[in-house]
């Protein structure tokens, strides 16, 4: 059965879709809590990352070493993840990933507050914060169907659209700078660690998942196998993750590598001022997703998505075109803003097309293809802005990544489901 939207696609935006209703049910409002505050975390932490790894080694190959070994791992687990979680209680998932994550940030919290931590101990901790990633993200995007009644999927997937942003690029890299420049970057490691633990109690609350869809016997390579034979056969599904993979290869290492740096280097500010450069990408995303909620989307969904993407990796350049923390507040408002008007239809219509018991493998395959070449992007970085410069850099990924984007739009087959969620709307 495939759910509704038609909350999202049609005239009234939020007062419409009732965009607080699926918080009246217990459990759900549990799972949000937990994830509202694990967010605010998270953009904590990538503040708090990057102004550790470029106190321990001032150099862009450094952080693109922690991003590779974070990585890493979160690609070679994605594929179990997935299958785990479309087998197993999503919950119990759910919940050992964060205990995995909490103590992984703990123990670099620990070692930056008593002056021990060297980049070693960062490399093998967001590695380990990389498989718990790794299982707890195929979980969650599975996890609401099981929570809510199909009638709410719509007004969910509109609040978290709308919370996610606010929490993980606005409120918590503002936090992350503001704890950073006052009480130094190891508390706000500790703060970050402190998240996971109350979204593994908030989960732990809720109470035991009603599967949607039974889970079906089977090995396991069987199911992940039938997750792919799912995705090969959807050019809408596969082109989408392999765009995604090379655009991501071109811009996501100079993007999490060389902004800190021009931050840091280039413009002589402080931590303060990536949080809100950060924090301005957050304010881009959340403007973005009121607007979306209020008009819907559009009748042209995919062509709408694949050119707001591809304006928004052209904004990457905006990052290399800068020259004060203002106008990268801009570059990364209009990127974030962009990429999240993409990524509102983009999610509409996987959980809209692809069936609920194969829900948390297509979403593994989607993490796993997407950043799949991230490590290598991470590694590149160093030496080709140490060849170029980082903003020559930046520049290129931005002009590159694209052209990589649009072109995938034209793929023969791309936009055989465009309209069909709005055709279906009353």
């Amino acid at each position: 059965m495939q759910h509704s939207y038609e909350g999202l696609d049609g005239a009234g935006g939020f007062s419409r879709v009732r965009l607080l209703d699926p918080l009246r049910n217990r459990d759900f409002r549990l799972l949000w809590s937990g994830m509202c505050v694990s967010l605010v975390g998270d953009g904590v932490f990538l503040v708090a990352m990057a102004w550790q790894v470029y106190q321990l080694s001032n150099a862009p190959t450094a952080l693109a070493s922690v991003g590779i070994a974070m990585t890493v791992p979160t690609i070679a687990f994605l594929l179990v993840g997935g299958a785990v979680s479309d087998r197993l209680d999503r919950r119990t998932v759910m919940i050992a990933a964060d205990v995995v994550r909490a103590i992984a940030v703990g123990a670099i919290a620990a070692l930056s507050l008593t002056g021990a931590l060297e980049l070693w101990h960062m490399v093998a901790f967001v590695a380990m914060y990389g498989v718990g990633a790794a299982f707890f993200a195929p979980a969650f995007d599975a996890i609401v169907p099981d929570v809510l009644p199909e009638s709410q999927l719509a007004q969910a997937n509109s609040l978290d659209h709308f919370v996610r942003p606010l929490a993980l690029r606005l409120a918590g890299p503002a936090l992350g700078g503001v704890v950073i420049g006052a009480v130094g970057v190891g508390w706000a490691f500790a703060l970050d660690a402190a998240s996971f633990g109350a979204s593994a109690a908030a989960v732990l609350a809720m109470s035991p998942l009603r599967r949607s869809v039974a889970p079906q016997g089977g090995s396991l390579l069987g199911e992940i196998a039938a997750g792919f034979g799912y995705v090969r056969s959807h050019v809408w599904l596969w082109g989408t993750f392999v765009s995604a993979a090379v655009a991501y290869l071109l811009f996501m290492g100079p993007v999490e590598v060389l902004v800190p740096f021009v931050v840091k280097n280039d413009l002589h500010a402080g931590a303060a001022d990536l949080g809100v450069v950060f924090a301005a990408g957050g304010l881009g995303s959340v403007g973005c997703a009121v607007v979306m909620g209020h008009r819907g989307l559009p009748r042209r969904d995919i062509t709408f998505m694949y050119i707001a993407w591809t304006l928004a990796t052209v904004a990457v350049a905006g990052y290399g075109l800068a020259s004060s923390v203002w106008q990268l507040m801009l570059a990364s408002l209009a990127f974030n803003a962009l990429e999240t008007a993409g990524t509102i239809v983009w999610a509409t219509a996987k959980q809209h097309h692809v069936p609920p018991e194969l829900l948390g493998r297509v979403s593994s395959f989607d993490w796993l293809i997407s950043i799949g070449l991230m490590p290598l992007s991470f590694a590149l970085t160093g030496p080709v802005s140490a060849a170029v410069g980082a903003q020559a850099t930046l520049i290129g990924a931005g002009v590159l990544g694209a052209v990589v984007t649009f072109a995938a739009l034209l793929l023969p087959g791309m936009r055989v489901i465009e309209g069909r969620i709005a055709a279906a709307t009353p």
